[in-house]
């Protein structure tokens, strides 16, 4: 049997920020495409989801954290090519007005609070070091 390979692979970002202005970001464990490098929080859209759904689902499964849907504010968007056997990726990254909860690791990875200048400086996929740009050019 043909295993049925999707071509594009939607996927959530979160720019959750503390009141420092830090971002949270996490580092993707040592397997599979993009191994231990660090990302915005996020994972990828089911089929019955809208973005803003499977981003709550994503950052509560992953982080504890509770978003609220309604505070949620598109900021970006970034493509990843195909390669191999990984389909590209796009990418929507939203600005998080309102959270409750404490970051914690529930998948066993490491996770942080950046400012833009640090963030700047950690190994990270494309498409997160071109959102995290678009957010420096906002900030100014």
């Amino acid at each position: 049997m043909l295993k049925e390979i999707p071509t594009e692979i939607h996927v959530v970002a979160a720019a959750i920020t503390n009141g420092s202005g830090a971002f949270l970001l996490q580092r993707r464990g040592p397997a599979g495409r993009h191994a231990g490098l660090w990302e915005f929080p996020g994972g990828k859209v089911e089929a019955h989801e809208t973005p803003e759904i499977a981003l709550v689902r994503e950052i509560e499964e992953e982080l504890g954290m509770l978003l609220e849907s309604t505070g949620l504010a598109w900021a970006g968007v970034a493509r990843e090519a195909g390669e191999g056997e990984f389909p590209a990726i796009v990418m929507t990254l939203y600005r998080i007005g309102n959270w409750t909860g404490e970051p914690e690791g529930r998948q066993a990875q490491e996770w942080g609070w950046f400012d833009l200048a640090e963030a700047a400086r950690l190994a990270m996929p494309a498409m997160d070091i071109a959102l995290l740009a678009q957010l420096e050019r906002e900030a100014g």
